[in-house]
């Protein structure tokens, strides 16, 4: 009997240890389970914050990179001008519009001729005049060889300007479209260096206006008489003291086949408006740039010229 019950303490016991030894084996295993699962938690939440700091480097570039392209941006914007330089300009010209609409501080003169003098003299430091006048006025072979121009502001054309209603504008789209198709107007146009800017005319017909017709008003006083001012190669004096110039010589042509003499007087370019309807003058025939305002006070003819308006500095 003793014997028996020492054989199932025996067993008893080596079940037990048998089973203890399952249960470490078995709590090492879960242990060992979650530390892996922690450490698999840890790597991931490391990767994402790798990631997330990675993505917010990439950004953070971009950013800087989009900075960097806005300044580059803002710096060509600038350069087409610069602010801290005093331009001389015509008073009432498209050269004023042209700086007042990028912010530069002006120096007001009566002349695109004026305003060369002025950069010319060192008491302006740039001007902003007609590219057709600065191909005729600066650099080596003209009255100004030491100036140079920069910059195009802006791109326009010209036209002729006339009273309100009144039909002296059909009467010289009219010449227009004659003297090109017979080439004359090309002509003309070479001779003083202008053929490149030329603007194509149509075939025109005059229609007069049945009451107080412009036409028939210079037909009877006998004159046509054309406000200008000193704008080579435009209009100009020659060494005799004869205006001359493409726009001189086209408005003398339509003077000839009105049957009339052209008179050409200096006016205040910045009046050019109020010298139209006081009829001091009867045409505004000068390089005139049709703008807004231009083309809304006068009667425009079509555009016969393409033009621009440029920054001219001293060429050191």
């Amino acid at each position: 009997m003793k014997k028996k019950f020492a054989l199932m303490l025996a067993v008893s016991m080596a079940v037990g240890t048998v089973l203890t030894g399952c249960g470490d084996a078995a709590g090492k295993a879960a242990d060992t389970q979650a530390n892996e699962a922690e450490g698999a938690q840890a790597e991931d939440a490391a990767q994402e914050a790798e990631t997330g700091a990675a993505e917010s480097t990439d950004a953070a570039a971009e950013t800087d990179g989009a900075g960097t392209d806005g300044d580059a941006a803002a710096a060509g914007a600038g350069a087409s001008a610069d602010t801290g330089l005093v331009y001389a300009v015509e008073a009432g010209s498209a050269g004023e519009a042209a700086a007042q609409d990028n912010g530069l501080q002006t120096n007001v003169v009566a002349s695109q001729a004026d305003a060369l003098m002025e950069v010319a003299a060192g008491t302006s430091d740039a001007a902003i005049i007609d590219l057709l006048m600065a191909g005729a006025m600066i650099g080596e072979g003209t009255s100004y060889p030491g100036l140079t121009h920069t910059t195009e502001l802006t791109t326009e054309e010209y036209g002729v300007g006339c009273r309100k209603g009144s039909d002296l504008a059909s009467y010289i789209n009219a010449v227009f479209g004659e003297s090109y198709a017979d080439g004359s107007m090309k002509e003309t146009a070479a001779a003083y260096g202008v053929q490149e800017a030329l603007v194509e005319q149509a075939e025109a017909e005059f229609t007069a206006s049945a009451e107080d017709s412009d036409v028939a008003y210079i037909q009877e006083k006998g004159s046509l008489i054309v406000g200008i001012t000193e704008f080579e190669p435009m209009d100009y004096q020659d060494e005799s003291g004869e205006w001359v110039g493409f726009d001189a010589d086209m408005a003398r042509l339509t003077a000839e086949k009105l049957g009339v003499e052209a008179q050409f007087v200096v006016i205040d370019w910045d009046n050019k408006i109020m010298e139209l309807e006081s009829k001091n003058i009867d045409v505004v025939w000068n390089g005139m740039t049709l703008t807004a305002e231009t083309t809304s006070a006068m009667e425009c003819t079509n555009a016969y010229c393409n033009n621009a308006q440029v920054i001219v500095v001293p060429a050191e």
